[in-house]
């Protein structure tokens, strides 16, 4: 019996100290500036409208903000900053039905959930629309090495685009 109870406390301690390593190689990751975003472009048939939903982590905006609107720039707890961030977003994100008219597309809002900051805007779809021309340069102005990428969805199949080095637009055919 003592035997027993001895192998599971050494077990238990085993599995414990690979608990402790693992957190130990997996948090620096997360603490790390990610440098990748995620916006899904959605045509909702429900509405009419086609809502864009941007996608950034938390970390990478805390640093962002800093840069961009000064030190004392507080992303988590200033809701000035998570403003004066989602108008920043707006401004560097931009479609085109045509290649050259953009698109109005309206703020909805922006919010904290978990490790990530999402900012939201729509534009009402027209019927007509073969392709859509993206510009999304938000945090690529900051760093070089940031990856954006887009999903538009909605549609028959999800499309995909993504900027990162010099691509600065992507046109996408909405309808084959």
């Amino acid at each position: 019996m003592r035997i027993a109870v001895f192998r599971v406390f050494r077990l238990s301690r085993m599995v414990l100290a690979l608990i402790v390593l693992a957190g130990a190689v997996v948090a620096p990751a997360f603490s790390h500036q990610q440098k990748a975003a995620i916006t899904k472009v959605l045509f909702n048939p429900r509405t009419g409208n086609i809502e864009v939903m941007h996608r950034f982590y938390l970390h990478d905006a805390e640093h962002a903000v800093r840069q961009i609107f000064g030190k004392d720039a507080d992303i988590l707890g200033s809701s000035e900053t998570q403003s004066l961030f989602a108008d920043y977003v707006g401004e560097r994100f931009a479609m085109t039905d045509d290649g050259v008219s953009a698109l109005p597309l309206v703020p909805v809002g922006f919010e904290i959930e978990r490790q990530f900051f999402w900012v939201y805007q729509e534009t009402p779809a027209k019927a007509d629309i073969e392709h859509l021309t993206i510009r999304h340069d938000a945090l690529r102005d900051l760093w070089p090495q940031q990856i954006n990428t887009v999903n538009i969805e909605g549609l028959d199949e999800i499309k995909t685009a993504t900027f990162d080095g010099s691509v600065e637009l992507q046109t996408i055919a909405i309808k084959n």
